[in-house]
């Protein structure tokens, strides 16, 4: 039996399903299902039906995305690389096909399977330019011609305002030089998490040729407003979710939100 890695052994211990029913947690679900939905209206359209749409879901985790997807009567797969969080996802007792199993080798699936792929943890925990590449490469695979792949990813900017200033790791940070001159986070393996800036996802974009769609942040300042998000009543809290609806696109706010949400066709 292989050992567990270091990011198995985060998640095993990480409460995965309260991150994604907290508000900052809904309001990152809730503009990402609108803008799945949208694409999947797309092929509603063209006169098929839901169970003929097929999904695959690359680092699935729980299953917030995947399984409500399946009830809707999408036909879903999902791939996840931590036994603990599949276990989760298996025990909801949806129609999602699971599998353990990788971003960089999704060798399962046979080329050109899904109407549409989301990707939207393993890139947060991918550390090379070539890894990252791999993986969206591996998607793009798997994806129909003309299908959607939705590519999610941690930034840059919330990671240095929370950790290295919020929380006070500046001077470790720059002592230990993970963080450039122009204040780009460098993380390694043992990091966990790898951050992004916009240019550094053009550049991937670049690299495999596929086409941008639309590139949104799903959670803008919510991430920074937990304490203040919690305190708001439910009608307070729906304004905040159509402020976000109605911002997420917007070039100046998108590098700034915890999250950037990449939609591209193949």
């Amino acid at each position: 039996m292989r050992p567990m890695t270091e990011l198995e052994e985060y998640y095993n211990k990480f409460n995965e399903e309260k991150r994604l029913n907290s508000r900052h947690g809904q309001v990152e679900f809730r503009v990402s299902m609108k803008y799945i939905h949208e694409y999947l209206e797309s092929f509603l359209k063209d006169g098929r039906e839901k169970s003929e749409i097929k999904i695959l879901d690359i680092g699935a985790g729980t299953g917030r995305y995947c399984v409500p997807l399946s009830e809707e009567g999408y036909d879903v797969s999902a791939v996840e690389l931590v036994k603990h969080n599949l276990g989760i996802l298996k025990s909801k007792g949806s129609n999602v096909k699971a599998y353990q199993g990788n971003a960089l080798k999704l060798k399962r699936f046979e080329a050109e399977s899904f109407d549409v792929t989301l990707l939207f943890g393993p890139m947060y925990h991918l550390f090379t330019f070539e890894e990252k590449k791999q993986a969206l490469e591996e998607a793009m695979r798997v994806t129909k011609c003309d299908g959607i792949i939705m590519v999610a990813y941690c930034m840059n900017e919330y990671g240095v305002l929370t950790y290295a200033f919020k929380e006070r790791h500046i001077l470790e940070c720059v002592k230990e030089n993970r963080l450039t001159e122009d204040f780009h986070t460098i993380s390694e393996p043992e990091d966990l998490y790898d951050y992004m800036r916009i240019e550094d996802i053009n550049k991937l974009v670049e690299a495999t040729g596929l086409k941008r769609l639309k590139i949104l942040s799903p959670d803008g300042p919510a991430n920074y407003m937990r304490p203040f998000l919690n305190q708001l009543t439910e009608e307070e809290f729906e304004q905040f979710m159509g402020y976000q609806m109605a911002t997420c696109e917007r070039r100046d706010l998108i590098g700034a939100g915890a999250h950037t949400l990449d939609i591209l066709r193949k």
